[in-house]
């Protein structure tokens, strides 16, 4: 087994996903970095796997490139997701579909066979990207599958910290407000920036220091971290 650490980033072809793979590898890390549509890296301790991550053979794939390329899986980044923000009434069986699929089946398959290394490994960590708006909902931002998939993602954060908590694993989330991305248009950034008490977006680097600083931090599991601009603390 290389004695090199091992993390592996979901969404990783642009926007958080990205930021946070080069985060990673900046620490040192080799990365397995998947996404739909990424595409295959230059450098030699980044590899690469297209596929939906709401597939279980995608886990599968992920994990399975990890352990053959590098021998180990020590951390885990569930960044994929997909945020729909519409009136509750006019969400679609698809709009479910999709939501339910990436932010809480792909989460599930992935960590599950991540924590199955990272047990026989004796050691790991899990991060995983919420959002602000599950502790501080916004009449101005109705979107409650983004609160019905990410808050159980912080619940199941919680929980999983505690099973494992003896067992040499930490779990933890980071919870951002708006952050400037390919997601969000050039032209929705000043509505979007007024939404946070600091009056302005929040950039990819503060969301990849954010997980940096819960990979540097030994004594902290079961942690939700907003980044968020102040919006969990209130309006």
């Amino acid at each position: 087994m290389s004695s090199q650490k091992v993390a592996v980033v979901t969404g990783a072809s642009q926007g958080l996903g990205a930021a946070i793979v080069d985060a990673y590898r900046k620490l040192g890390y080799a990365v397995v970095a998947t996404s739909r549509t990424i595409a295959p890296s230059g450098d030699p301790d980044v590899v690469t796997v297209q596929g939906d991550i709401a597939d279980p053979a995608t886990a599968e794939r992920v994990i399975a490139a990890a352990k053959e390329r590098f021998g180990r899986v020590d951390t885990l980044v569930n960044n994929a997701g997909i945020f729909v923000a519409k009136p509750f009434t006019d969400y679609t069986r698809d709009d479910y579909a999709a939501v339910k699929s990436v932010n809480l089946d792909g989460f599930f398959h992935i960590t599950q066979l991540a924590i199955e290394q990272m047990l026989a490994q004796g050691s790991g960590h899990v991060v995983t990207i919420t959002t602000s708006l599950v502790d501080n909902a916004d009449s101005r931002v109705p979107s409650v599958l983004a609160s019905l998939s990410k808050g159980g993602l912080q619940s199941a954060t919680k929980s999983l910290a505690i099973e494992y908590a003896t067992r040499g694993i930490r779990v933890n989330a980071v919870s951002p407000g708006t952050i400037k991305t390919p997601m969000h248009p050039e032209e929705t950034h000043e509505f979007l920036a007024a939404l946070h008490p600091v009056g302005r977006m929040g950039e990819e680097s503060d969301v990849a220091e954010a997980v940096i600083y819960l990979e540097n931090a030994p004594f902290v599991t079961g942690e939700i971290l907003h980044v968020d601009g102040g919006m969990s603390a209130g309006h």
